[in-house]
């Protein structure tokens, strides 16, 4: 409970700003151009220095690495809700990226540490699972109504009660094996130079295209940069004898698979939470309240997939068994939005989409965090779990601006043709204009989830032909830190 509440802070805060950051922007007179960093300072933060932060607990232990990431991630937020200026906004939103860099990794190596027996370990998983999927949704509720009734600014001084209960939680309950001097490997800071500098370069230069565009020069540099840095870090980690990420993790079929199954599957989700939220406020008029609880049905669907399906059927099937029925029936949902109109659509359009998406989305988040963190090493758990985290962050990043570019860009022609085309047949008015600029916002929206629709149909392909793994043996588990797979296990079923 400790760590599904420390990770459920983590992946909420990612969304709980969006809503408030309208009230934000008013109050520390930002730009419309400037706004973004709200929300990017904290991304780009958090996906470049994840590898980095999963190494930390393997250096100095995961109960120690949690509890530091907790009370950092607490004073980052205390800082952010003090904020009288955006560029302190901004500074402490980059704070809570980096300690949260530090938070999840140490979180869900936890996990995997202390979960051995194969039913207490497939309800852990379970939980984890709905809290990755369901905790944005959650948080995009929680900001509405923190904005709504109280005050923006409550969207950050939220996570400081929350993190002293885990904080204490976490002192008395939670127990993990320090290394000796021994078993510790040494910090390759080469390593942590190209690796983080490349994830930033990559986050940075995605997030940087949606008001640039992907044809602008900064971004191009930064994307080849981050590209070049990233193929300068695997080379140097095939070489040095203390690597910040073991090869090996990644070389396996089945982990690279699910890895990868992760970054596909969050792409369209992330993508879906953006435009909905505009589609529910500004086409729909909804109040912020309103349109976080909109998601609720999500939250739920996500929720009942983990817990009540996932982690019951998790020691029975092979992860592949879940893993490409969920993506297929998460693709149907979003596929099911790309028919939004202008008029209001929620119970015959949204409502069934959301749900389809998060029982699809349960089905695939806790099968994939189970293969991606089993059959690693002790002194490894720590960096495997944050290879996850990496996966779902640069995958929501860069799928983000994807999927945002081609929605503007999109609306834009679509707006352009139809207002020309309304002057052909007389002046039109204010009314017949704000009516062509919706349906163009809708029709952009429709076309960038119709992508989300065949990236997670590539995740159900990358889980039935990748991941291989044959489903976990009932029997005990004696090793202190075994793992429910094992890597000797991972064949063709």
């Amino acid at each position: 409970m400790i760590i599904a509440l420390a990770q459920l802070m983590v992946v909420l805060d990612a969304t709980i700003v969006n809503i408030a950051l309208p009230s934000a922007q008013r109050e520390l007179h930002m730009s419309d151009t400037n706004r973004q960093w709200v929300i990017t300072a904290y991304t780009l933060a958090f996906g470049g220095l994840l590898l980095l932060g999963g190494r930390i607990g393997d250096l100095i232990g995961r109960k120690r690495t949690f509890m530091i990431g907790l009370v950092g991630f607490a004073c980052a937020s205390a800082l952010g809700g003090a904020a009288h200026s955006q560029g302190m906004l901004f500074a402490a939103r980059a704070l809570q990226g980096a300690f949260a860099a530090v938070l999840a990794p140490a979180a869900l190596s936890l996990l995997t540490t202390t979960f051995t027996d194969l039913k207490e370990r497939s309800k852990a998983f379970g939980i984890y699972g709905a809290i990755a999927g369901g905790g944005a949704a959650i948080g995009l509720i929680a900001g509405g109504v923190l904005t709504e009734y109280l005050d923006w600014r409550w969207c950050l001084y939220v996570n400081v009660p929350i993190a002293l209960i885990a904080l204490l939680g976490a002192t008395w309950l939670l127990h993990d094996r320090r290394p000796a001097a021994a078993e510790r490997p040494s910090l390759d800071l080469p390593g942590v130079l190209l690796g983080c500098g490349g994830l930033v370069a990559i986050v940075y230069a995605c997030s940087e295209a949606v008001p640039r565009g992907w044809s602008d020069a900064l971004v191009l540099g930064l994307l080849c940069g981050g590209v070049a840095l990233l193929a300068a870090f695997a080379w140097w980690q095939s070489r040095t004898t203390t690597p910040l990420l073991p090869l090996h993790i990644i070389r396996n079929r089945n982990r690279a698979g699910a890895l990868i199954v992760m970054a596909l599957a969050v792409v369209g989700m992330f993508g879906m939470f953006l435009f909905m939220t505009y589609y529910l406020q500004v086409v729909l008029g909804y109040s912020p309240l309103k349109a976080g609880l909109a998601f609720l049905p999500m939250t739920a669907a996500i929720v009942l997939s983990s817990t009540q399906l996932s982690a019951r059927l998790m020691n029975r099937l092979p992860p592949r068994l879940l893993m490409t029925p969920g993506a297929i029936v998460a693709a149907t949902g979003l596929f099911l939005l790309t028919f939004l109109t202008v008029e209001p659509a929620y119970a015959s359009h949204v409502l069934p989409a959301m749900i389809l998406l998060g029982l699809g989305m349960g089905l695939v988040f806790m099968p994939v965090v189970n293969v991606a963190t089993s059959g690693v090493d002790q002194r490894d758990s720590g960096v495997s779990s944050a290879t996850v985290n990496t996966a779902q962050q640069v995958g929501g990043s860069i799928g983000t601006a994807l999927l945002n570019t081609i929605a503007t860009s999109t609306s834009a022609t679509y707006i352009a043709a139809h207002l020309q085309a309304a002057a052909a047949a007389g002046a039109p008015g204010p009314a017949v204009r704000d009516r062509v600029v919706k349906e163009g916002v809708v029709h952009g929206f429709g076309i960038a989830i119709g992508w989300g629709t065949g990236i997670m149909l590539i995740a159900a392909v990358v889980a039935w032909t990748m991941v291989t793994a044959r489903a976990p043996k009932h029997e005990p588990v004696a090793p202190e830190y075994a793992p429910a797979y094992d890597p000797h296990r991972m064949r063709a079923v």
